[in-house]
């Protein structure tokens, strides 16, 4: 089974940075396409960013010019930089394939405060 370890999150006023990282523990990692999704209590999960295989990224308009998706597939490890944090950013942040087909990890919150 996959497992999937998304760290980096904390508390944070508008205007920070924080950079999330999430190890994944399959080698299988370097075959996938990525992505880092976000959830706030009552909504849906919505997709944020994602990486292809060869490095190309897509972002949603929310935080498109704020924030940055990597890979690092020697350390089957996918970052998200966040960057001019807004309070509306605030959720608890998950990777996984851009599919979603692994099993969900813990997460990491995120909040920004005004």
């Amino acid at each position: 089974q996959v497992q999937l370890v998304e760290s980096g999150g904390g508390l944070v006023q508008a205007g920070g940075s924080l950079r999330l990282s999430c190890a994944v523990s399959t080698n299988i990692f370097r075959l996938a396409a990525m992505g880092w999704y976000r959830q706030v209590p009552g909504k849906q999960r919505e997709l944020v960013a994602a990486i292809t295989l060869g490095g190309d990224t897509n972002y949603a308009d929310a935080v498109k010019g704020r924030f940055t998706i990597s890979r690092d597939n020697a350390k089957n490890t996918v970052y998200l930089q966040l960057n001019s944090l807004k309070p509306e950013d605030t959720a608890v942040y998950y990777c996984n394939t851009r599919g979603g087909d692994w099993l969900w990890g813990q997460g990491t919150q995120v909040t920004v405060s005004s």
